[in-house]
């Protein structure tokens, strides 16, 4: 598929199919996340992947209420076969941005909460932004969703060393027959949002 039509067709997922993702796909599909650009190479993005039914219960318990567990518009979502959770070292990064040929920065010696614009999370946007592209290209449904719960209570559940953090999870997996879209949502017109030579 021509990258173009890739970007106009690409859309969130929030009816899923339970059937199971062919493991050789999903390790596709996450080695071309992983290939995103990371800001001085410092690769502190890793994943954590969830698919057996058991892992996957684990998650939503850790990281959802039981209300909206039960709830009908979680349905689609529960079905998923696959989650996908983005998980960001920032030492990893204060490391990497302490080395001499990062000294010009202006970042070396700087602890990751007095960061001007915190790389891992633009770095984790990437790794997913990608995901959901070779995700749809595959033919898949994807939806990047934000934990309902404490962060540092769902990544420490899921085994996630302290330090850690996440933008959210990705839900993968083949989306429902006769899901829709995108539910009453109206993209604005890039005349509305491009600002030619000042705002």
């Amino acid at each position: 598929m021509e990258l173009s039509e890739l970007l106009r067709r690409r859309r969130m997922t929030r009816r899923f199919s339970p059937e199971p993702l062919d493991p050789g796909l999903l390790e596709r599909l996450v080695h071309l996340a992983l290939s995103a650009p990371s800001a001085g190479f410092s690769q502190g993005v890793e994943l954590l992947l969830l698919v057996s039914d058991e892992a996957r219960a684990r998650f939503w318990e850790l990281a959802s209420e039981p209300s909206w567990r039960s709830s009908k518009q979680a349905e689609g979502i529960l079905a998923a076969p696959a989650i996908v959770v983005p998980v960001a070292d920032p030492d990893a990064y204060v490391r990497r941005y302490a080395e001499p040929d990062k000294s010009a920065s202006g970042l070396a010696g700087l602890p990751a909460s007095g960061w001007p614009v915190p790389y891992w999370l633009v770095d984790s946007a990437f790794v997913v932004m990608q995901l959901l592209l070779a995700a749809a290209d595959a033919g898949l449904g994807a939806l990047l969703f934000r934990l309902h719960a404490a962060e540092s209570s769902v990544l420490g559940g899921l085994g996630v060393p302290e330090g850690r953090t996440t933008i959210g999870a990705v839900a993968l997996g083949l989306a429902s027959p006769g899901a829709p879209a995108r539910p009453h949502a109206r993209r604005r017109p890039p005349e509305d949002l491009v600002h030619r030579d000042g705002w």
